[in-house]
């Protein structure tokens, strides 16, 4: 795709090797200049009368002024996750929150509640927190910082507090645009070039996604049936005397490839599939994303047009509208920074998620 090549060029004088390709891009902060690290381990199952969930241990180590101590530990289920999230979103409209997890991973693939999955759960958790801690705006979010701090009863507290102004304006956002049909009519171009992006890498996306999904489950079916040759090639030398060495050594032969192939599968189910599924979602969200900045656009277009027909006092209208003007650029500035940050972060995902595989490939089929 053309509108991914301009991070595939390379000087002649760099070496290619895959390694020291990957080692050229780096677009996350470098780690000596973070100020905030985050922890997600320790998983424990609680079952009460009512439910049974999964708490993690959640640790923080900062050297921020604003926090009271150097050192956080606290314990959070899925479900302030969720509470986090939404509130990032309800305070960052038109900001890139990171995906979480879906309620159930890989649909089919693993039990819920096994230690599989919690432990595919426990990463992309982990995965969150950390990509938030990177973000430039979102790291110094209050809500994350309670999230981050309050012990368990602090932190209930604070979910029971009334939605603030930024909630209410949200729901004023939403109602307007509820009644906006098709397209915004000022939009710049910037964010139907945006629009039409997404449209494609959504497509491709989620092609990848299937794709890997039924890579791993030919590989699994092919490793199940190799494991049953390999006993059946064993009893078979006990009864073929003059071909017994010969083969003893194909069953000798299928059991490394088994754990060739076991080996394979365990880096495509830890480096591939983690990271297209994080992608889908993301295709997900930014779409959400550009839907809300259209929701703020068409705010300020109807304010406009109503002015212009003259249906209230000009001096009240226009007075709301240069806020309005004010709010829609502060929303378009936000998600072009963010949009230039996402593409960076995702063009370097790619690129080593797709070197890995190629690495791990090339020393399945050496083995």
């Amino acid at each position: 795709d053309a509108s991914l090549t301009e991070v595939n060029s390379f000087s002649p004088s760099v070496p290619i090797s895959p390694s020291s390709m990957i080692n050229q891009y780096k677009f996350e902060d470098a780690p000596e200049l973070r100020d905030l690290f985050i922890t997600v381990d320790d998983p424990e199952s609680h079952v009460t009368a009512i439910e049974t969930f999964i708490t993690y241990r959640v640790v923080t180590k900062t050297t921020r002024g604003e926090f009271d101590s150097s050192e956080y530990e606290v314990r959070r289920r899925y479900q302030d996750f969720l509470w986090l999230k939404s509130k990032l979103e309800e305070a960052h409209p038109t900001l890139i929150i990171p995906p979480l997890p879906e309620k159930f991973i890989v649909k089919g693939m693993v039990e819920r509640f096994s230690d599989e999955f919690i432990e595919t759960r426990r990463k992309a958790l982990h995965k969150f927190l950390n990509r938030i801690a990177d973000h430039p705006t979102l790291t110094f979010n209050e809500d994350f910082k309670i999230f981050l701090t309050a012990q368990a009863w602090e932190l209930s507290s604070h979910k029971k507090q009334g939605p603030g102004l930024l909630s209410r304006m949200g729901q004023t956002v939403r109602a307007v645009a509820s009644s906006v049909r098709g397209a915004v009519k000022n939009r710049p171009e910037t964010f139907t070039e945006m629009n039409n992006y997404m449209e494609t890498f959504s497509q491709k996306i989620n092609l990848l996604d299937k794709i890997a999904h039924r890579i791993y489950k030919e590989e699994r079916d092919y490793l199940n049936e190799m494991k049953e040759y390999g006993p059946v090639h064993t009893l078979w030398s006990a009864s073929e005397e003059g071909v017994a060495d010969s083969l003893k050594g194909v069953a000798g032969c299928l059991d490394r490839c088994c754990r060739a192939t076991e080996k394979r599968m365990a880096a495509l189910a830890e480096h591939l599939l983690p990271i297209l599924h994080e992608y889908v979602l993301y295709s997900e969200i930014l779409m959400g994303v550009l839907r809300r900045r259209d929701q703020i656009q068409g705010e300020l277009d109807s304010k406009v047009d109503a002015l212009a027909n003259k249906k209230t006092e000009n001096d009240l209208f226009s007075e709301e509208i240069g806020k309005l003007e004010d709010k829609v650029e502060r929303a378009n500035n936000a998600l072009k920074a963010d949009w230039d940050r996402w593409k960076q972060n995702m063009q370097w995902d790619m690129r080593s998620t797709f070197t890995n595989v190629a690495e791990n490939n090339l020393r399945y089929y050496e083995e």
